[in-house]
């Protein structure tokens, strides 16, 4: 369905609100613009980029400590902000694929000279 109709949002939605198991582990994605899409990537880099010797401190002894414990979760968080943020792109770019606004060929040929 969501092929027919050119909305591979439908597949996410469906996972994200239907399945039982997408329920616990797959989060709804919303359609963006690009541009704001790319906004909230380099926002959550940033604030990664700060918190990254953080989080060398937190996991250098293998352990999280108690008084590590809310600096991590937060770290943890951004971590997810940035997956979801990846996949709001990836949604983006097959939504362009589906309605023809990106060459689907010229997008696979890409990709393909990519792996080789």
């Amino acid at each position: 369905m969501a092929e027919k109709y050119k909305k591979p949002d439908l597949c996410n939605y469906y996972c994200a609100n239907q399945c039982p198991i997408g329920q616990e582990y797959v989060p709804e994605i919303k359609i963006k613009d690009l541009s704001q899409i790319v906004l909230e990537m380099l926002a959550s880099l940033n604030a990664m980029n700060k918190r990254k010797d953080r989080l060398i401190e937190i996991t250098a002894d293998g352990k999280i400590s108690d008084d590590e414990l809310e600096d991590f979760l937060y770290i943890q968080e951004e971590l997810e902000r940035i997956s979801i943020t990846v996949e709001t792109l990836q949604l983006w770019a097959e939504k362009m694929l589906a309605t023809g606004v990106i060459d689907e060929a010229q997008y696979e040929a890409y990709r393909s000279r990519k792996k080789t």
